[in-house]
């Protein structure tokens, strides 16, 4: 049985964005699902683009989202380097067999002739093709031009008829004219090779035996099956998933918030419902289950439920996974992830440890994003300075809520001072003053929190504490009498 060896191949020329993630998941979840090896490899040869704080970021990112690799720059392995820009002796064995199989040709063309060459076409409407001007340089003329110093490009000789055929694991068979396609470059003047070349050579010296990528990647492919074709060596199999769109059908952009890894853990998403977000951007587990850990998808991932339809981006599913994961974790884990923050701010001393904890529990299921967290606790800390406009004029703007509150505050001797025996004399309160419990109960979480949508009134109070919730009280009741 053939061994299952596939790659995640990013260019380190910025963040990974999360169509690169999806990507780089599927390539795991396929390699774990059937025991094989999943490889890093680092596509660098822009030079000028390429940085080593975007690789860092790239290795960052899978690491925070826990996909592990077998073989890699950091941690090597058999078939390396794993750096394109280590590799260039490489390339240049594999270019000089197409040189000398008559499969590829040297190209003096300067920047200014193909520049010509493009405007002619764009003027008539043409799509642009190279005219093949060196396809048939003599010998002799290529050799005296080297010998003059040119620094030619080298481009490869493409069938000028007949079709190549894909046959992906996704999209079925897609078949290409080779006449719509141009003597493409494979080595620039300063010897490094392109994309379609590079990729070629390393897929086949690092054995990978399925090519999993985006879709934007299917154009490429023909080329690069005519290159292993010139080489005489055999093809990975090849699997092109769909692209992913902004929710208006779209090109995904930072329009629609935020697109790489990096920034969804910025805003306090968790790698556990991103990962699980991501995989269902494409694939589907043959039903309804859209909650999954990590060793589910693995057990039910394969290539043949992946859908060659576009994936749409849906922010607020994603918010609501995340809602739920972050609902599974302890109090504790959540503490540890807002502990600097809060004392930043000053809400977090070394005394009130057991009542943070406790405000944690009670807001931690109504956010979505940890972000949202302390912002939502504010009022534990800190006594309204504004009230809710709706709020006031639903509550503090009705007859009779000084009174109501001032009922309230008298209450503040409640012993002991409790979330369950608060709302048992609450309640027995309205009963005496023949109102409702809400009507004591809404106004007095608004003169407590500035807020009309908070957790349950009677546990903030126990939170509060007696002489917080006076002084609070207070404050609403001169609010109230300055309206009037």
């Amino acid at each position: 049985m053939e061994k299952i060896r596939v790659r995640f191949a990013p260019s380190p020329t910025g963040t990974l964005h999360i169509g690169g993630a999806r990507t780089a998941l599927f390539n795991w979840l396929f390699a774990r699902s059937q025991q094989g090896t999943f490889v890093l490899r680092l596509e660098d040869t822009d030079l000028g683009r390429s940085t080593s704080e975007s690789a860092q970021g790239i290795v960052d990112g899978l690491q925070w989202l826990g996909l592990d690799w077998d073989e890699g720059p950091d941690i090597g392995g058999p078939y390396g380097p794993y750096r394109q820009s280590e590799r260039l002796n490489i390339y240049q064995e594999y270019l000089q067999r197409l040189l000398n199989a008559g499969h590829a040709y040297y190209c003096f063309c300067t920047a200014d002739e193909l520049r010509r060459q493009r405007e002619s076409a764009q003027d008539d409407r043409d799509a642009y093709r190279y005219d093949g001007a060196c396809r048939h340089l003599s010998a002799d003329e290529v050799a005296n031009r080297l010998a003059q110093g040119q620094k030619p490009t080298v481009r490869f000789k493409m069938p000028q008829q007949g079709t190549t055929v894909v046959q992906d694991l996704v999209r079925g068979k897609v078949e290409f004219q080779n006449e719509l396609f141009d003597d493409f470059i494979i080595a620039k003047s300063d010897g490094w090779p392109t994309y379609n070349f590079a990729v070629v050579v390393d897929d086949h010296s690092m054995k990978i035996s399925h090519v999993i990528r985006a879709e934007e990647h299917l154009p490429n492919t023909p080329k690069q099956l005519l290159i292993y074709e010139a080489l005489g060596l055999t093809p990975p199999q090849f699997a092109h998933v769909s692209m992913i769109l902004a929710p208006d059908r779209s090109k995904l952009s930072k329009r629609h918030g935020a697109t790489s890894v990096q920034e969804f853990r910025e805003q306090g998403y968790l790698a556990k419902a991103l990962v699980n977000y991501l995989a269902l951007l494409g694939w589907s587990p043959g039903d309804d289950l859209s909650l999954m850990d990590i060793g589910e998808m693995v057990r039910r991932f394969d290539l043949d439920h992946v859908s060659k339809s576009a994936a749409i981006y849906d922010i607020e599913k994603m918010a609501w996974m995340n809602g739920h994961y972050l609902a599974e974790l302890s109090s504790e884990e959540v503490f540890s992830m807002i502990e600097s923050d809060a004392r930043t701010r000053g809400w977090l001393t070394n005394d009130n440890h057991d009542c943070f904890i406790k405000i944690i529990d009670l807001l931690r299921s109504r956010v979505r994003v940890i972000q949202d967290l302390l912002p939502s606790a504010e009022y534990f800390f800190t006594a309204p300075e504004h009230y809710d406009e709706k709020g006031v004029e639903k509550y503090f703007c009705k007859p009779g809520c000084i009174e109501k509150l001032a009922a309230v505050k008298s209450l503040m001797d409640i012993q002991p001072f409790t979330a369950g025996q608060i709302e048992d004399v609450i309640r027995s309160r309205a009963e005496i003053m023949k109102l409702k419990a809400a009507d004591l109960i809404h106004p007095t979480r608004l003169a407590l929190s500035g807020r009309t949508n908070t957790p349950g009134l009677f546990e903030i109070m126990e939170l509060l504490g007696p002489e917080a919730c006076s002084a609070r009280l207070d404050q609403a009741e001169a609010y109230i009498k300055a309206l009037i």
